[in-house]
Parts: structure tokens; sequence; C-alpha cells
């Protein structure tokens, strides 16, 4: 068998579908329609059933299907599109998403005008069909721009911190998020809103009072200017990732909030020079670790950990894990450390 390469610009990153799915199904009180085939359906239940085991969590999202079918595919969707939008609606929710599938995009349905008529809840149509462009990080951003888009006017009041673009599906998103609460308390300020991570559609007018977007990631920097010139609030890129990233990330933070941040960036240095004395015995060790080398944000955490324990960064040394996501903020750091011990150690 003659083995051919993939062609450029193949799909590698997923579906486009999955990728809105991840977003709108962290609403607890809404309603998800898929309007395709029952397979797109089954499938992404299946995903997140098995996400939610891994991560102890028992509570399904509110996910419906208009299971198209030959005749529906061949006389068009719409109709039944219709149907599922008022049977969703039936159940009461404050919103309900619909998410639209590469058969019914590619065979002509005006998905958003279904949407449209006027029903009793608020309809939001988010289109995904990643057949005619597009991979899961477009979903993924098409979904939060088109909530974001649903929180109201800008306003004034007490607003705090807002999480924007958690990834959902990864293994450790609450302790990520946990981390980034941890740093902001040290600073005094409180996260108000996490978009979207187990939401009520009632608390999002709170975008609209936000002091500070923190974006999970800079892929994200589009949807933080978007919502920097909707609502006037500025954004910090990224997660903190490394040691100085983290007392950076707390400097920044202090900055826009208009709060000191010296105290609690001298407060996290100490608990950072702590927590290293603890794998002093780590000093001298030869390690590698297939992302430590060459550029990006992954080589620069390796050669950071590696200068300020005093280890040799080596081919031929020891391999150490680098997760992806990498580690956020300073508990990120200790749990990477645990890890590489055990390596060097094991």
């Amino acid at each position: 068998m003659t083995l051919k390469p993939l062609p450029s610009g193949s799909r590698l990153e997923g579906c486009t579908l999955t990728g809105a799915l991840s977003v709108s199904t962290q609403f607890r009180d809404a309603v998800t329609v898929i309007h395709g085939p029952p397979g797109c359906a089954q499938h992404n239940l299946s995903l997140f059933h098995a996400t939610c085991l891994e991560n102890d969590t028992v509570v399904l999202p509110r996910l419906a299907s208009t299971d198209l079918d030959e005749s529906g595919v061949i006389f068009g969707g719409e109709g039944a599109l219709a149907e599922a939008i008022r049977d969703a609606a039936a159940l009461d929710p404050p919103v309900v998403f619909v998410l639209s599938t590469c058969v019914v995009e590619t065979i002509g349905d005006d998905t958003g005008a279904v949407c449209s008529r006027g029903w009793d809840v608020p309809v939001v149509h988010i289109p995904t069909a990643g057949f005619l462009g597009g991979v899961f990080r477009d979903g993924f951003h098409r979904a939060l721009q088109a909530i974001a888009g649903c929180a109201g006017e800008p306003g004034d009041g007490p607003g705090g911190v807002v999480l924007v673009g958690e990834k959902n599906l990864e293994y450790e998103v609450d302790a990520h998020g946990g981390e980034v609460r941890r740093l902001l308390s040290l600073l005094g300020a409180r996260v108000d809103l996490r978009l979207v991570r187990g939401m009520d559609w009632a608390t999002l007018p709170r975008l609209g009072v936000s002091r500070l977007n923190v974006l999970r990631e800079p892929d994200l920097a589009p949807l933080g200017v978007w919502l920097g010139g909707r609502f006037r609030t500025p954004y910090l890129p990224s997660y903190p990732v490394g040691l100085a990233g983290t007392l950076l990330f707390l400097a920044r933070a202090g900055r826009i909030l208009g709060m000191d941040a010296a105290g609690a960036v001298r407060r996290e240095e100490e608990v950072q020079q702590e927590m290293l004395s603890c794998y002093a015995d780590l000093s001298g060790s030869r390690v590698w670790c297939d992302r430590g080398d060459g550029a990006g944000e992954g080589a620069a955490l390796v050669q950071e950990l590696a200068a300020v324990l005093d280890l040799r960064v080596d081919r031929h040394g020891t391999a150490v894990p680098l997760p992806d996501p990498l580690p956020v903020g300073t508990t990120g750091i200790r749990q990477l450390l645990h890890r590489w011990r055990r390596a060097i150690h094991g």
C-alpha cells in the first residue's frame, strides 16, 4: 500500500460543531439544538459524557437534535428545526442555542432565518458547518462572540474580573481557573464571571460591567479587542505561565485595576522561592523535554526552570513531561516540578 501525505490545509483540529458545543453547553439552564443528522449529536454527547466522567461530573448538558433523515436532507430541514425549537422552548429555558451542521449548511437551509422568527425565548444561532471552512477553534470563537453579543449594553457598577474562553474539555480546567482566582485575590480582586464555564444565562450582563477580561490564551486576542470595543473593557492576553510570567501577570492586572500590586508581587515571589527550595534536590540533574529547545512559550518555561534549579538541558538527560496546555501560575509549576522529580528519581 502506498501512503500519501495529507494535502495542504487538511483539517486536523477537530470539528467546528464540537468547539461551539464546548461553550454553549456550559450554560446550566440553556438548551442547545443541533440542526443536522442524529450522528452529529450522538458523537458529541458521547464525547461530553466521557469528559464529564473524567472530571467527576455526572450532569450532562441539555442537547437536542433535529435528527435529519434522508427526506430532510433532500427536501430541507427548516420545518424540523422549527419543531425542535418549539420543543426546546417548551422546557422553559432562558435561551436556546441552535448550532448548524455541515449537512444543513450544504443543502442550503436558512437556519438563521428560522432562529429569528420571534420565538417566546431568545434563540441564538451559531454557524458551525466546518465542512465549508472551519475547525474546532473557529466554532469555539464563534460561540464565545455570539454569546458575548447578547450581554446587552455597557454598564456602570462594581464589576469584577471575567475569565474568557476557558477550555472546558481540558482535564484541569477548574484547577487552572482556580489558580487565576487565587492570584487575583492577592490584589483584592474577584472573578465575577467565567465566560463560559458553569454559567446561568441571567449572569451574562455582568460582562458589560467587567473591569478586566482575562483571556485563556493569546489566540483569543481578536475577541479581547472586540469586547474592548463594545464594553470599553481592557484585557490581559492569557493566563500566567512561568515564574516571571506569574509576577508580571499580577503587576499588569494591578495596573489595569488601579491597585498597588507591589505587595502581591512580593508575597507571590516569596511563595515561589519557598516552593523552589523544596526541589533543591534536583540541582545538577540532566533533563530533556521535546518542547524544551528552540522558541516558544514551552521552551522558555523549560529554560527558566533549568536556570533557577541549576538543571542541565541535555538530549541525553532524563525525559521530563511538559503538558499541553502549559501549567498555569505558581501552583501549576509546583505540580510540574513534582512530576519532574518523579521522573528524575524514579
